[in-house]
C-alpha cells in the first residue's frame, strides 16, 4: 500500500483556491506565473554575544526549537573596535525554512505567535522590498508556543523575511493576504 505524502494545510489551501482567486484577480496566462511561497528566513541577531559567547548558542537552540529544523549561527566577517567587535566572533544565527516546514511555520505564526504579541495592531502593509518579498520583525521570540516562558533568560528580538516569486509588491500582498497575514488597514 502506497503511504500519501503529507500536505501542509496552507499548501492545500493555495492548491484549492487561493492560486485560481490570484489567477482570476491578475489574469496570468500561465499556472507558473502565480505568484507562490519560496521559502522564509529566520534571523536572530545577537549583540550580546560580544561579551557572553553562550548567548548566540542559546539564541541558535530557541529559533531550532521555533523553526523544527537546526539554526546555524553566524560570525562576523571583519573586526568592529567601535563594537568590541573580532573577526570570526558568534553575532546571530539563522534558519532557511522551504516546502512543508516552510507552511506549517507560517501556519503557527499567523495563528498562534501574532495573536499573542502584545498590543497587536496588525503588520505593516509598507514592508515589501520591491521584488515581492515581505520582512517583519518580532521583538520577544517568546510567543512561540515551544519555548518555554520560563526556561527563557531574556526575550529577544528576531527577523522574519517571507520571500515569494511575485514580481511585484502588489501581487506579494495579494498572496500574503489570502493566506490570512493581518495587515494593518
Amino acid at each position: 500500500m502506497a503511504e500519501t505524502a503529507y500536505v501542509p494545510r496552507l499548501r492545500a489551501e493555495y492548491d484549492k483556491s487561493i492560486r485560481a482567486k490570484l489567477t482570476e484577480q491578475f489574469g496570468y496566462a500561465n499556472v507558473m506565473q502565480v505568484p507562490r511561497l519560496d521559502k522564509v528566513v529566520l534571523n536572530m541577531g545577537v549583540g550580546e554575544a560580544v561579551n557572553d559567547r553562550k548567548k548566540a548558542e542559546t539564541a541558535a537552540g530557541d529559533l531550532s526549537l521555533i523553526a523544527g529544523q537546526k539554526a546555524i549561527v553566524t560570525y562576523s566577517r571583519i573586526a568592529i573596535a567601535t563594537f568590541k567587535l573580532r573577526e570570526n566572533q558568534p553575532i546571530g544565527c539563522k534558519v532557511t525554512l522551504r516546502k512543508a516546514q516552510m507552511y506549517d511555520f507560517i501556519d503557527r505564526l499567523i495563528n498562534v505567535a501574532l495573536p499573542r504579541v502584545r498590543d497587536f495592531r496588525g503588520l505593516n502593509p509598507k514592508s515589501f522590498d520591491g521584488r515581492g518579498n515581505y520582512s517583519l520583525g518580532i521583538k520577544e521570540h517568546i510567543i512561540f508556543p515551544e519555548i518555554d516562558f520560563d526556561k527563557a533568560g531574556e526575550p529577544m528580538g528576531m527577523d522574519i523575511t517571507v520571500c515569494t516569486t511575485a514580481q511585484t509588491d502588489d501581487e506579494a500582498r495579494a498572496l500574503l493576504t489570502a493566506f490570512n497575514f493581518p495587515f494593518r488597514q
